[in-house]
């Protein structure tokens, strides 16, 4: 029996969770990743409603191993703008005011990991925002003192967060990605350092992210070994020849075909699955293989139902021995 296979939910937030879970057990997932705040309340302090949240997967068959604080935990850092009013609900965006945002933010983020202890998993995948990210490329020239402040800062707001989480037993996954603290092997380091390698603190492995940019995707793996928390499946395609857009993407919508890259449904992009679960098996990663689908030129249903069946397809576990120790004579 593989890893389990799940189905990232947030991409189906339009969909009451009992439609997606309908339409991910026909799909053949077995369980699911909850995108708060759509799918979970994590408001919630009545432990009936979790117990109805558990009968409700329980009843289509359905595993959970993770939650996903992704939108929500974008404000915790970041830099706030009128971006940020189209993803966060009216109680976390409030009157406006960036500091009080980043404070409900950060609240929030703790109420998943009390949330993720009623409905006895272990791990939040999510992101942190980052102040840091309008000075990626540095002209006018952006000092050491400023990156150091911008870790500083992210320190100083998730620490609390971490602690809470290390006292409940649950730990945070932050997917690397653009826009975020870690966004590479270089930044995903500074970032641990930033916080003395909380031992709460870990990554959602997404390789799509890693591609495009040139970033090793299997030495991510193999240098986070220990902090390979939860493992997002989803799929890039990056171009051999110069395009229109680079890798900023030009101001272009996702899917846009004068774009270097674009992510793709698993298995229809350049991101080699192989290699990447060659590399969970030598960390021993047995966690699931969550297909977060995004593919702007396809078909959702479609998308996600070969992704899963494409995932299965291609997961297998580790030998428990040398292929030739079989020729070793007695």
């Amino acid at each position: 029996m593989g890893r389990p296979v799940t189905l990232c939910t947030l991409q189906w937030a339009d969909l009451s969770l009992e439609a997606v879970c309908e339409k991910a057990k026909s799909m053949g997932f077995d369980g699911v990743e909850l995108g708060l705040p759509a799918h979970l309340d994590v408001q919630q302090t009545d432990p009936a409603y979790y117990e109805g949240i558990k009968a409700l997967l329980a009843d289509y068959g359905l595993q959970l191993h993770c939650i996903s604080n992704h939108l929500i935990g974008q404000a915790v850092c970041d830099r706030i703008d009128e971006r940020h009013k189209l993803i966060l609900p009216d109680f976390i965006w409030g009157d406006g005011d960036e500091e009080g945002i980043r404070q409900r933010a950060a609240a929030y983020t703790i109420q998943a990991a009390h949330a993720a202890k009623a409905l006895n998993i272990t791990v939040v995948a999510g992101f942190t925002g980052s102040r840091l990210w309008p000075w990626l490329y540095s002209f006018p020239p952006v000092t050491p003192e400023m990156i150091d402040a911008g870790y500083a800062d992210f320190a100083r707001r998730f620490t609390p967060i971490l602690d809470a989480y290390q006292s409940l037993g649950i730990r945070y996954a932050l997917e690397a990605h653009p826009t975020e603290v870690a966004f590479d092997i270089c930044s995903a380091e500074k970032t641990l350092a930033a916080i003395g390698h909380h031992p709460a603190f870990g990554f959602n492995y997404d390789p799509s992210h890693f591609g495009y940019q040139g970033v090793d995707y299997v030495a991510f793996i193999e240098k986070f070994a220990d902090r390979i928390f939860h493992v997002h499946m989803k799929d890039v395609y990056w171009s051999d020849v110069p395009k229109e857009a680079g890798v900023f993407g030009g101001h272009t919508t996702f899917g846009d075909p004068r774009r270097f890259w674009n992510f793709r449904s698993v298995g229809r992009g350049r991101i080699c699955f192989d290699e990447i679960i060659r590399a969970l098996n030598r960390i021993g990663y047995g966690g699931p293989l969550s297909v977060e689908w995004e593919d702007s030129e396809m078909d959702r249903e479609h998308g996600a139902r070969e992704s899963c069946q494409y995932t299965r397809q291609i997961d297998f576990p580790a030998s428990g021995h040398a292929f030739d120790a079989c020729f070793e004579q007695k």
